[in-house]
């Protein structure tokens, strides 16, 4: 058997670990191609992590859970969210269990939140400023889109808002252009490491002219099943307006976001931006946005030049006067496009003018005017390929927009049961190519509680979705939006039945 037989068999063993199927028979040695298309199976094991919510002792903050029902999963599988640091006395999970958790009288950790069934939303609340970041996994048939949702309200005082974010899978690389050091703001960088030895993680910071030095940044320790908060002015001598953020993993791995807080404008998280590419997609702008920021930086050793285009419910609009976006190489750069939908929806598109050079990107979105205003940031994200879930969303207040870059689109949108009870409901819509639409939601009969929305593509071109959450709360018009990336329920596994004798000629 040559190298190229042992390299197949050991990434068909390796998809195995990680959807709990494959098989292996004798090759067919009668001669016949017998190779076969990959199967998609529901993966079985999912890890998300959410941040510590807040530092102010007003923050009042939801956890809403969602797993869609999906096919071939099985009966079996739990999962849970619990509080960073903690452990359960005998060293297992209930998900590694398949139990209930204990209350914590003896000595075990307990839940802050357990799903009991695919298809329906489970909540839980946190207050005050001592709330902990927390650890989740889901096995079974709750692995497949698990989906959490973590939405803060802060009435008062700093960081006031609502600040929203989904808890993400650990990774060992992360990307956070929109961040700043500016005096008006202070910006955490927020560590979690899910496993049960150490992890390292280097943060380093690029303004306008280039990397900034710094050696604070380096070798960060984040201890087993811990998260650190990583103030960013303590790691730069001079104030930086816009900043891109760059977190890399030397050891373990580490979910991250940046918590973003202004003194006048309030505060949101801000999420990571997909992985560096030519073209970039930033969907759900509010069609009542007063103020557009665009933050992008090339990492690369190329230039970047980009066509900056709006995508509203009529067609791709070029902003007046922001036509283009001109980044230098290893630099962050930044254009203010004021209110550019102008009560209409939209979203922006960002293409390159001549050789792609990776990018990434994240706006910062203003509502709001005078010492009303609030703030929300989103990120450059990538297209719903299967399917994409956005958790708590209330009866008011949650605008779901879609995009079609290119093509035409047709869209399968579908509201859960919601948390207290009611029936679930779903609608089909087409949207148009180079256009946003915020569409009208199937909300749920009968709904009690909060429901999740779930998007799947049905035919033509690529789709990319954002849902806004806004609240008022004292004339301010709070808001947080979430872009929804492919929850990547399902793996490849390929057909390891098929004649790997042409392998060994």
């Amino acid at each position: 058997m040559n190298r190229t037989t042992v390299s197949l068999i050991a990434g068909v063993a390796a998809l195995a670990a990680v959807t709990g199927f494959a098989s292996m028979s004798e090759p067919d040695t009668s001669g016949t191609d017998t190779a076969k298309a990959a199967a998609q199976l529901p993966v079985e094991r999912t890890s998300l992590l959410c941040p510590a919510p807040s530092t102010s002792d007003l923050a009042e903050t939801a956890y809403t859970s969602f797993t869609p029902v999906a096919e071939g999963t099985g009966d079996d599988g739990a999962a849970e969210l619990t509080a960073a640091g903690e452990e359960p006395a005998d060293g297992k999970t209930d998900a590694d269990k398949g139990d209930k958790k204990d209350d914590g009288k003896d000595g075990k950790e307990k839940a802050v939140l357990t799903p009991k069934e695919p298809g329906k939303p489970v909540t839980g609340e946190a207050s005050g400023a001592e709330s902990p970041a927390l650890v989740g996994t889901a096995e079974g048939r709750f692995a497949p889109g698990w989906t959490v949702q973590q939405t803060t309200e802060i009435a008062a005082g700093s960081g006031r808002g609502l600040l929203g974010t989904n808890c993400t899978a650990p990774d060992t690389e992360f990307w956070f252009p929109g961040a700043s050091t500016a005096k008006e703001r202070t910006d955490y960088a927020h560590l979690t490491n899910p496993d049960d030895s150490a992890a390292v993680a280097d943060i380093e910071l690029y303004g306008k002219d280039g990397a900034l030095k710094s050696t604070v940044g380096e070798g960060i320790q984040i201890p087993p099943h811990s998260s650190e908060a990583v103030l960013l002015s303590t790691l730069v001598d001079e104030p930086q307006t816009n900043l891109t953020v760059h977190v890399t993993v030397r050891s373990g791995r580490v979910a991250a976001a940046v918590q973003a807080i202004d003194d006048k404008l309030g505060g949101d998280w801000l999420g990571p931006s997909t992985d560096p590419a030519g073209s970039l997609v930033l969907p759900g702008i509010p069609k009542d946005a007063t103020s557009v920021r665009l933050v992008a930086f090339a990492p690369g050793d190329a230039d970047a030049d980009l066509k900056v285009r709006l995508a509203s419910p009529n067609g791709p609009i070029t902003p007046a006067g922001n036509e283009t976006l001109h980044i230098k190489a290893g630099m962050t750069a930044a254009i203010d496009l004021g209110d550019v939908t102008r009560g209409e929806a939209g979203s922006l598109m960002l293409t390159p003018t001549g050789r792609p050079t990776p990018v990434v990107a994240a706006l910062k979105v203003t509502r709001g005017k005078g010492d009303k205003q609030e703030t929300a940031f989103i990120p450059a994200t990538g297209p719903v390929d299967t399917r994409a879930t956005a958790a708590d969303n209330r009866s008011k207040g949650s605008t779901l927009s879609l995009v079609a870059p290119g093509r035409a689109a047709k869209v399968k949108v579908t509201a859960s049961a919601g948390s207290g009870g009611g029936t679930a409901a779903s609608k089909t819509y087409t949207i148009k190519g180079g256009t946003t639409q915020n569409v009208e939601l199937p909300v749920p009969s009968g709904l009690k509680g909060t429901y999740a929305l779930t998007v799947e593509p049905q035919s033509g071109g690529p789709v990319y979705a954002a849902r806004m959450l806004e609240e008022a709360s004292g004339g301010v018009p709070m808001f947080t939006v979430q872009t929804l990336p492919d929850d990547r329920g399902t793996v490849e596994v390929p057909d390891a039945a098929q004649d790997l004798s042409v392998l060994q000629k």
